[in-house]
């Protein structure tokens, strides 16, 4: 078997953590684990199969000298827009989990469940997805493919994680009962829940609610699809839920969706609501799959569906998600 060398761009973020931890945890071929990240980190140390590897910064000396095969990027937009090029200029194919290149035409938005095919259609970068539209366009697929969705309505509900380690130690903070050292969130997150995610833009959306958006009508290759959004923090931690409204443009059959979504790849089944048995975040938690339950015809609508769709967003929303986008490159070499 083939390995290569692989940069991991933000290394010691919460991302970049768990992306070398997938990558060991899949046994993905690494010849060499090259983490890098800004200047506060170098010197720092990323554990990789049983030893401890160095950080060394992320600047375009580093990159020319490695010239690794494979670089997965999780470092901020400002710096995938940087950076990004610079690899892939020297031959690096680059995973970009920012939201630098997502809505970039000449860049692939793929989710190897979905679009497999994209991944060949790139020009050195390819875009990983926002992690609520992932687990979403996971479920949607099978159900698109033999119904056509018309419309999406979409409620998240996100955990502290997907605002980064400054989110996850704010709520700890206030568990503690005490004065977060950096105030990531507008509000107090424990207890509570934050109609806002990323930026409010004029027309009353968020940048988030915007991802979700644009990003199913790219990945699902059909820009018919009308999808509303509303993005919510909630004080959970393994991983985000969401409530999702489909309404297809043909009449569908209940077990034949149930069998489509059982039968679809990456997805597991936790329908069995008379036992309470229902996808939730500490259920997903570090694990790989999108997890679907409270499957419900929609009886205000003529072709209408329920689901409640959960992932964990550190893990198929981000790094498991880039990590299987290389794996299939590899088998397409």
């Amino acid at each position: 078997m083939n390995t290569y060398d692989v940069i991991v761009a933000g290394a010691t973020g919460m991302v970049g953590r768990k992306m070398i931890q997938v990558l060991e945890e899949r046994k993905f071929p690494v010849e060499r684990l090259i983490p890098l990240a800004s200047e506060r980190s170098v010197g720092k140390e990323v554990e990789f199969q049983g030893r401890k590897v160095p950080v060394e910064l992320l600047s375009a000396e580093t990159l020319a000298r490695y010239k690794a095969p494979i670089g997965l990027f999780s470092a901020g937009a400002s710096v995938s827009r940087e950076f990004g090029p610079i690899a892939a200029a020297n031959g690096t194919l680059v995973i970009d989990n920012s939201s630098a290149f997502r809505m970039d035409p000449a860049v692939p938005l793929v989710v190897p469940e979905v679009n497999r095919e994209m991944i060949f259609r790139h020009n050195g970068i390819i875009a990983n997805p926002n992690c609520s539209t992932i687990q979403m366009v996971v479920a949607l697929k099978p159900l698109h493919d033999r119904y056509r969705v018309k419309r999406v309505i979409v409620s998240t509900y996100q955990s502290v994680t997907g605002a980064g380690q400054r989110g996850f130690d704010q709520l700890m903070s206030e568990l503690k009962n005490e004065v977060p050292e950096f105030q990531k969130f507008p509000y107090q997150i424990l207890f509570n829940c934050l109609p806002h995610i990323d930026e409010f833009t004029d027309d009353g959306y968020t940048k988030e609610e915007h991802k979700m958006i644009n990003e199913t009508q790219k990945i699902m290759g059909d820009a018919s699809i009308s999808v509303s959004a509303t993005c919510v923090r909630v004080p959970t931690v393994g991983g985000h839920s969401e409530s999702v409204n489909v309404e297809f443009e043909q009449p569908f059959d209940m077990d034949d969706v149930i069998t489509l979504l059982s039968d679809a790849k990456g997805i597991i089944m936790q329908n069995d609501p008379k036992n309470k048995i229902y996808p939730m975040p500490i259920w997903a938690h570090d694990k790989d799959e999108t997890f679907v339950g409270r499957v419900r015809r929609d009886f205000s609508v003529p072709n209408g569906l329920n689901l409640w769709i959960v992932a964990d967003n550190l893990r198929k929303g981000a790094a498991t998600n880039a990590v299987q986008i290389a794996e299939e490159w590899i088998k397409g070499q």
